[in-house]
C-alpha cells in the first residue's frame, strides 16, 4: 500500500503575534474543503512532553526537535499537520524543514509592542516582573525565517493570514 505523504505547516513568531487565531481558521478552512489536519500547538504537546516545563535552552532544544519528529511520522503516515509554536530558532524550523518532504514555514510578522499590548497569556507581564524568563523576543532571541515560504501580517484578520496560506497550499502543489 503506497500512502501519499502530508504536508507541514509550521506556523512561528512571537508569542502573541496571531499564531494560533491565524491556526484556528487554517484548520477551519482546510477542513471546510475537506482537509484534515492534525495541530501540534506547543503549549498542549508542553503537557504532555514537558508537564512542569523549565524552558531551558536545552530543554527547547529537546522539545523542538521531539515536536519535529512527531511532525515527521505523522506527515510519512499521510497525516496533515500544522505546527502553532514559535520556535525561536531557526535551526529548530529547520530541522522540520530538513524532515519533512512537504513543508511550509508561515511567519507571522507582528511588531513585539502589538504583541506585549495583547499578551493573553500573561507572558509578557510575567517577563516584565521576573517571573518568566528565557521569553522570546524578551529574554531569549526570537530568530525570524530568513526565506519562509509565506509570511502574513499579525496585524491583519486571522481569516486573511488563513486565506493566504491555504492560496499558498493550492500554488505549491503541497
Amino acid at each position: 500500500m503506497n500512502i501519499e505523504q502530508g504536508f507541514g505547516i509550521w506556523i512561528t513568531g512571537l508569542p502573541s503575534s496571531g499564531k494560533s487565531s491565524v491556526t484556528r481558521e487554517l484548520v477551519k478552512k482546510l477542513e471546510a474543503q475537506g482537509t484534515r489536519v492534525v495541530v501540534l500547538e506547543s503549549d498542549e504537546m508542553r503537557k504532555i512532553l514537558t508537564p512542569e516545563p523549565t524552558y531551558s535552552p536545552e530543554e527547547r532544544d529537546w522539545f523542538y526537535r521531539t515536536l519535529a519528529l512527531l511532525g515527521a511520522l505523522l506527515t510519512r503516515s499521510g497525516v496533515n499537520v500544522v505546527f502553532d509554536a514559535t520556535a525561536n530558532k531557526r535551526a529548530y524550523r529547520d530541522h522540520a524543514r530538513a524532515l519533512i518532504q512537504r513543508f511550509i514555514e508561515v511567519y507571522v510578522d507582528c511588531p513585539i509592542e502589538i504583541c506585549r499590548k495583547r499578551d493573553p497569556k500573561g507572558i509578557y507581564a510575567r517577563a516584565s516582573s521576573g517571573r518568566a524568563t528565557g521569553v522570546p523576543g524578551v529574554q531569549a532571541s526570537y530568530e525570524p525565517p530568513l526565506r519562509p515560504e509565506l509570511t502574513v501580517d499579525g496585524q491583519a484578520s486571522p481569516e486573511t493570514g488563513a486565506k493566504a496560506i491555504v492560496n499558498k497550499l493550492k500554488n505549491c502543489n503541497t
